[in-house]
């Protein structure tokens, strides 16, 4: 199913192929497309329903999906936490990432090896967050602990899956 977030958009904003993509399913504009497979027993849903917030209740575990705030190219200190060297008696090793492997065996740099690099901008899940309040009359979910993303940034909310 393909969930679209019903925004005033300016009709010049949205190309012609998503144009008549929202057309065909009767909308107008969205800014915020994505699509979600659906489980056994949803054949029920149809063209324009709306998800709302009322299908949490309070104490429900939910899990959070969102962009990190992007943080641009960050070293080692700031992005893996290192303790980076000394700061003094000429040292010249305050901030480097020391050793990266190896040079005889395997000669080469391991996958998955920290270094410096682009932090944040990246997918995040934050799992089972706690939901407060419901309220149904605004649509606004009230979740207790940290979601992802910058003030005013969109996130998915979904039922925890643990």
């Amino acid at each position: 199913a393909q969930l679209g977030l019903r925004e005033f958009v300016k009709p010049q904003r949205i190309n012609k192929p998503a144009t008549g993509h929202l057309k065909k399913a009767g909308v107008e504009g969205a800014k915020y497309l994505r699509e979600f497979p659906l489980g056994a027993g949803s054949d029920d849903l149809k063209a324009g329903d709306k998800v709302l917030v009322d299908q949490f209740k309070p104490k429900d575990k939910v899990d959070v999906i969102g962009i990190s705030k992007g943080r641009g190219f960050a070293g080692v200190v700031k992005r893996h936490h290192f303790r980076g060297g000394e700061a003094t008696h000429g040292s010249m090793f305050h901030r480097a990432p020391g050793s990266i492997g190896a040079s005889s065996f395997p000669s080469r740099v391991v996958p998955g090896m920290r270094m410096g690099g682009q932090m944040g901008n990246a997918q995040v899940t934050v799992r089972n967050l706690e939901v407060i309040e419901v309220d149904t009359e605004d649509n606004v979910l009230v979740v207790k602990g940290a979601v992802p993303g910058p003030n005013g940034g969109y996130v998915v909310v979904r039922r925890s899956k643990r």
